[in-house]
């Protein structure tokens, strides 16, 4: 039988005791299956369907069940899944992909007697049809951007013809969009498909009660091996819950009811991590804490074309940027979890990030150019709002204090999520909080936020930034086939970006995971993607 996690009752709140208290005279009568992995997820699945699997909690449960033409390793490196190989020709507009012959679709009655059948090639040109169909709406549609054409050459070859060479489209086919479903189980179901999935993957749908549980259970058939040729998963089922409440998730994890965690929630980070990000002594001997980069900037953003006098000033940006600590910021609001930001926008984890082109804690020289400004323009009280949520009242604070020490009066608005990103999109905020979690790992995803013709609200480049040479360099790494130059470009144009100062980097953040002692084979990735076809328990 589990053992609980050691933890302070202490630092608990009342409800969360009485809890506590009512679930332990349960947990004797709970199956304690050594092959069964639980977790939590508190933010809900909305669709089993992978065409809507828009998010990371639709994106962990729907990785389970489906599969695609490419995978991505813990490395960030794109490897065939249900192509055996691929062939990029015709000036790399043209791919070609040579299916495997021994994946075959979940059982279900309508493939008839045999209750199952090989992907095809068509299938893939079906399921993409899905993701180009208006009416069903897909939110993956955009995926399919830069394609010209996709067609089943035959049963085992697929071809994608693109309108212009993009390196990165390997990496984009890795998305959950891109999984293969058949025709016959998703026309027969229509809208209800969400419910019913089946899929290629490693487990296979078993029950959802909705706001309840969900259960998947071993793909017998999947065609995945080990190292060692043993077949994949290992596990024998995966059990999901929907506690809505992070402290309660924890409680559940800490009795041994589930047997993992992600991320720190401001809820318990205190309670099993140190100041400097690690894990408290009492937690050590039953769990294990995972942590890498996450390709996620965190970062506080100038509209460019602001009237706002000091905003228009290089130097003022300059100054915000070199104002604060953001070691010290870490420290104290994430307990070290994070790298703060010293780079660009280019994430660490991702080839062109480069730490040297940013900014660094200067306080004297943040005076010194606030100062300047003052004697320059006349203003004696150089004033500002910065817009954020509640959800990052705290880092801007922290921000508007050190600043303030500078000789910066920086005013606080705090609104909805909802209203930060219509008015970020609509250019109604001069100086706001926000985060680019990347769509598929590559560079160019980021630095498409500063290209010229992606003014927001028709594309992501909320800041209005407009450099030529920027939009020259971005163009051209369109057509750089070789990765290292096109790092070398990355880190250029992110330099560039950094020189102007339209965004003021708080930190890179880090994927963190919480997993009990007989949990092993569980990984870390930047995408952060739940990959369990590995996991075993012991």
């Amino acid at each position: 039988m589990r053992k609980p996690i050691k933890f302070s009752i202490s630092k608990l709140p009342f409800y969360v005791l009485i809890l506590m208290l009512l679930s332990c005279g349960s947990k004797a009568n709970k199956e304690q299956d050594h092959l069964v992995f639980r977790y939590n997820e508190h933010k809900n699945i909305g669709t089993l369907d992978p065409a809507f699997s828009k998010d990371n909690a639709d994106n962990w449960a729907n990785h389970q069940l489906y599969n695609g033409l490419v995978q991505m390793d813990d490395q960030l490196n794109v490897k065939p899944c249900i192509s055996e190989n691929w062939k990029i020709t015709d000036s790399a507009t043209m791919y070609t992909f040579k299916l495997k012959n021994n994946v075959f679709f979940h059982k279900h009655e309508l493939f008839g007697k045999d209750s199952t059948r090989t992907v095809k090639a068509s299938d893939f040109e079906y399921s993409f049809n899905r993701l180009k169909d208006k009416n069903i709406a897909s939110p993956g549609s955009w995926v399919l951007n830069k394609v010209e054409s996709y067609s089943a050459v035959n049963d085992s070859t697929f071809q994608i013809k693109l309108k212009q060479p993009f390196p990165a489209f390997l990496g984009l086919l890795t998305m959950k969009y891109c999984s293969v479903v058949p025709k016959e189980i998703v026309e027969h179901y229509g809208s209800d498909f969400r419910s019913n999935p089946i899929g290629t993957g490693p487990f296979k749908f078993k029950r959802w009660e909705e706001n309840i549980k969900l259960v998947f259970r071993r793909n017998e058939n999947y065609f995945e091996k080990d190292i060692n040729s043993k077949q994949l998963p290992y596990l024998e089922a995966v059990a999901i819950t929907f506690l809505p409440d992070k402290q309660s998730e924890f409680l559940q994890f800490a009795q041994g009811n589930i047997d993992f965690v992600s991320g720190l929630d401001g809820s318990y980070k205190d309670e099993i991590l140190t100041s400097d990000g690690k894990l408290k002594p009492y937690y050590s001997e039953d769990v294990n804490m995972i942590r890498g980069p996450y390709l996620n900037t965190e970062y506080l953003a100038f509209f460019m074309e602001t009237e706002v006098s000091e905003l228009q000033s290089l130097k003022l940006r300059k100054a915000i940027n070199i104002g604060f600590d953001r070691a010290k910021m870490m420290t104290y609001l994430r307990n070290g979890i994070g790298i703060p930001a010293y780079g660009g926008f280019i994430p660490k984890g991702l080839p062109g990030y480069n730490d040297t082109i940013g900014f660094t804690y200067q306080p004297e020289k943040a005076k010194q150019l606030v100062a300047e400004f003052k004697s320059e323009t006349g203003i004696t009280n150089p004033e500002i709002t910065l817009t954020t949520t509640s959800n990052y009242l705290s880092f801007c604070e922290f921000i508007q204090r050190e600043l303030q020490k500078t000789g910066l009066q920086v005013n606080v608005d705090v609104i909805p999520a909802s209203s930060l990103k219509d008015g970020k999109a609509k250019g109604q905020l001069d100086f706001f909080r926000a985060s680019w979690i990347a769509d598929y790992p590559d560079a160019e995803n980021y630095l498409s936020l500063y290209y010229s013709k992606n003014f927001a609200p028709n594309g992501p480049n909320y800041t209005h930034f407009k450099s030529e040479e920027f939009d020259k360099m971005y163009e051209s790494a369109y057509l750089e086939t070789d990765p290292n130059l096109r790092a070398q470009l990355y880190t250029k144009m992110d330099s560039l970006i950094m020189a102007s100062a339209p965004i003021v980097p708080l930190f890179y953040d880090e994927v963190v995971r919480f997993t009990r002692k007989e949990v092993k084979g569980l990984g870390i990735n930047a995408t952060n993607l739940l990959e369990l076809k590995y996991v075993e328990k012991h």
